[in-house]
């Protein structure tokens, strides 16, 4: 009896790790950076992602918190409660829409929907 207990809590664990990881697997999406600006300490991003506008925050000073030249970027949104911000995180990369892998993370933001 102990042993079928011991197998449901091992398979049900495994299951629930597998579970986590699937859903923290996300697509860069392509987006367009159209410019950005620094006000009062904040670094404020305008992106285009289908037709839609947003604007990424992140606080000057910070490491992954950089003024983004206008251009072809990819765009990762991150999961609740992951990132360094409390709200919609994203990190955006430069690279190869076609080899998203490869791209190289150029920063973290805030995601404000406008």
């Amino acid at each position: 009896m102990k042993r079928n207990v011991s197998l449901f809590i091992a398979l049900t664990a495994a299951f629930v790790i597998m579970a986590t990881q699937l859903a923290f697997v996300q697509d860069k999406a392509p987006v367009k950076v159209t410019g950005s600006q620094v006000v009062t300490g904040v670094v404020i991003v305008h992106v285009q992602k289908d037709k839609k506008t947003l604007d990424l925050q992140c606080n000057q000073g910070v490491s992954s918190c950089k003024a983004l030249q206008s251009g072809s970027y990819l765009m990762l949104e991150l999961p609740p409660n992951y990132g360094m911000y409390d709200c919609k995180n994203v990190e955006m990369y430069q690279g190869d829409p076609d080899k998203p892998d490869d791209a190289e993370k150029v920063g973290s933001y805030c995601l404000v929907e406008k």
